[in-house]
């Protein structure tokens, strides 16, 4: 199976206020916009990477599963975190989950949420210990 496109898509009853904060805060263009789903995209030279927002009444969201998005985090790698917590937390206010901190498993980051309460972890990627570096699988990268 050849797979064209992976994204993940948010259901919210926010729609309008959280295509603005993926549009503020990460600087997502819209695609597709109507009164039950938005389509972002954020295009960053050769790379884009894709985000959509949906209303959970939807009629395309079968029975029983109408709920908003919950147990999501988001992972942003960006390459300098620190210039991300000054202009997100610092300067835009938004909530602090996790302060910014360096892991042994080879991150810098800190965890903030968007209006729906997903999570987003904002990352710079650095050595891991000498212990962790043994677990990572450099074929891969």
């Amino acid at each position: 199976m050849k797979t064209n496109s992976f994204y993940p898509v948010i259901m919210t009853e926010k729609l309008s206020e959280s295509s603005s904060f993926y549009k503020e805060h990460f600087g997502f263009v819209p695609v597709f916009e109507s009164n039950w789903y938005v389509s972002l995209k954020l295009i960053q030279g050769e790379q884009s990477y894709e985000l959509a927002l949906l209303d959970p009444a939807h009629e395309t969201i079968p029975e029983g599963y109408r709920e908003r998005t919950q147990g999501l985090l988001l992972n942003f790698e960006v390459e300098n975190v620190d210039e991300a917590y000054e202009r997100m937390i610092v300067k835009g206010k938004l909530p602090l989950l996790l302060n910014i901190r360096d892991e042994d498993f080879g991150q810098r980051h800190f965890i903030t949420c968007d209006p729906n309460g997903i999570l987003i972890d904002m990352i710079t990627i650095i050595p891991p210990s000498e212990e962790l570096s043994e677990l990572f699988n450099e074929k891969v990268w």
